[in-house]
């Protein structure tokens, strides 16, 4: 076993984990951050995207020992005093899902996407999600919704959800 501490959804948890337990299996199964889900465990399809240190990774390719000492930022963290985070709104006032498993990756990956390029053209959002994968929606509602949220966010500020107090919380979950 390995001993961890990470922030998530800036709460700091501090965890024994097996050193191959992958990011995504430590989100969902020990702190109970289903918002991130498994898609294809191959680091293919982009639907368990989550931010480790401000930057959007597929945490099926990272394992949980790799995040010590980093800040972990899920779907979940988005939402802060009953207010959706802007890409959570555009996506849904943009009906930019349809089964909805894409989405919480898609929106992570959005944001990302969006601190690196505050004003992105059509071909860029879509080379931006391009390791994201819908089988449903067929991009254009998603790429209305990223250009939505675009002209919603200020250039370089970083989503509320991503500062804040931290409370630390031993044992994770499990």
């Amino acid at each position: 076993m390995a001993r961890i501490r990470t922030t998530v959804d800036g709460l700091v948890y501090e965890d024994d984990v097996e050193p191959r337990m992958l990011l995504v299996q430590y989100l969902r199964e020990r702190l109970g951050k289903t918002g991130t889900v498994i898609g294809c465990d191959t680091s293919n399809c982009g639907a368990c995207t989550v931010h480790l240190d401000g930057l959007s990774v597929k945490s099926c390719s990272v394992l949980a020992v790799q995040a010590n000492g980093s800040e972990v930022l899920t779907i979940e963290g988005l939402e802060r005093d009953g207010q959706l985070h802007p890409m959570q709104q555009a996506f849904h006032d943009n009906h930019a899902l349809q089964c909805g498993y894409c989405t919480p990756g898609m929106i992570m990956q959005s944001i990302d996407l969006l601190g690196e390029n505050p004003d992105p053209s059509e071909q860029e959002i879509r080379e931006g999600i391009e390791g994201n994968l819908c089988r449903c929606t067929g991009y254009q509602n998603i790429v209305r919704a990223v250009q939505d949220a675009a002209s919603k966010m200020k250039p370089g500020s970083a989503p509320a959800a991503e500062s804040g107090a931290k409370q630390t919380v031993a044992g994770g979950g499990a």
